[in-house]
């Protein structure tokens, strides 16, 4: 607010992303040495269609075969997009064994807490065998989580909520970053590299791991003696270039004690690093933000941009379909909760490595 086991199919040619799925797939393969029991839902015939937001990644549901309905943002935000992207290497592993996977998201983030509830109820209507779903506004989200969990649905909660929401409503496990200790690395990293006063811009209000992600900015920070604040914008204003941008700038020329700004995804970085051109701050403002994208990847490599703090969204969407799949067929779990995907603090010392994974179509 952002990215996988059964047997390939024969003779499918894989991709160099294919490839690079394959080795993380041996990887989780080696992590799976714990034993639970599961129930696998989702017996009704039909097809398996989303209703909203990505569309359908893998094809139609049979009796007693694996049925996942992951939840998650909407199709053109970048983070989603590599989430997504993991969601549907894992799919075909699923596919192989003749389940299948849907995906679902909100048009837009306006009124993401209610809109992910109502997305919940549209997946719990396709009786599936388990909901994979970020926990973005509990206050909204929890009731219709904890029906799905009565209906015996299984649910795996990712990407947001760390495990706390997981335990909260009955969950099976955690898989993504811990936002809060991810924005208190990059506020000990601005604090250590001389920044005082940090602005944590924050186009998501009101969702939990944004919140998180400043309340960890300001923490990180003043544990070196720095601070940090937080500018909040409407909500409409994510995917709105213009609007963060001279927001941003009006920030910065309304308060010159300014000395660093980090954004919660990379729509919003570019949008502030234009803003620290046009207000003419370049040599005085440092950025940063959380997750990744080819042209903060090119920003740092150029030396304009401190840090990317990377929660690694395709293994997000990988592994969380993977375990449930695999949990649902066998009863099998890696022994870890929650699996984290993250943090990792992207720097000039390590970018050339995170210009590779992008490249290959998972960073």
């Amino acid at each position: 607010m952002e990215r996988t086991l059964t047997r390939w199919p024969a003779g499918h040619r894989l991709s160099r992303r294919g490839l690079t799925a394959v080795s993380l797939l041996a990887m989780a393969a080696t992590a799976l040495t714990g034993c639970a029991s599961g129930k696998a839902g989702g017996d009704s015939a039909g097809q398996a269609t989303a209703t909203s937001g990505g569309g359908t990644v893998s094809g139609t549901k049979s009796g007693g075969k694996v049925s996942l309905v992951v939840i998650g943002g909407k199709s053109d935000d970048p983070f989603f997009s590599t989430v997504k992207r993991g969601v549907e290497d894992a799919a075909k592993l699923v596919k192989a064994g003749g389940g299948s996977v849907t995906y679902l998201g909100p048009a837009n983030y306006d009124n993401l807490g209610p809109d992910a509830a109502k997305l919940t109820q549209t997946a719990i209507s396709q009786n599936p065998s388990a909901i994979l779903v970020p926990d973005w506004v509990p206050e909204n989200q929890d009731s219709a989580i904890k029906q799905a969990i009565a209906k015996g649905i299984t649910v795996f909660i990712y990407n947001s909520g760390g495990i706390s929401a997981a335990n909260k409503v009955g969950a099976v496990k955690y898989i993504g970053s811990d936002d809060y200790e991810a924005g208190k690395a990059g506020g000990v990293k601005f604090a250590e590299e001389g920044a005082d006063n940090i602005l944590c811009v924050n186009t998501v209000p009101g969702s939990a791991n944004q919140e998180a992600r400043c309340k960890g900015i300001k923490d990180g920070a003043t544990s070196k003696g720095s601070s940090a604040k937080q500018l909040p914008l409407p909500s409409s204003n994510f995917g709105n270039p213009s609007a963060v941008t001279q927001a941003i700038k009006g920030a910065l020329l309304k308060d010159s004690s300014i000395d660093a700004v980090v954004t919660i995804g990379v729509g919003d970085a570019d949008s502030a690093a234009a803003a620290i051109k046009q207000a003419n701050a370049g040599s005085k403002v440092k950025l940063g933000t959380f997750d990744l994208s080819q042209s903060q990847l090119d920003r740092i490599k150029a030396g304009t941009q401190l840090f990317a703090i990377d929660q690694q969204p395709y293994l997000q969407g990988f592994y969380v379909v993977s375990m449930a799949n695999q949990y649902l067929t066998y009863g099998v779990l890696p022994p870890q909760n929650p699996i984290l995907t993250g943090p990792l603090l992207v720097t000039k010392d390590n970018v050339d490595k995170a210009i590779a994974g992008a490249k290959a179509g998972v960073r």
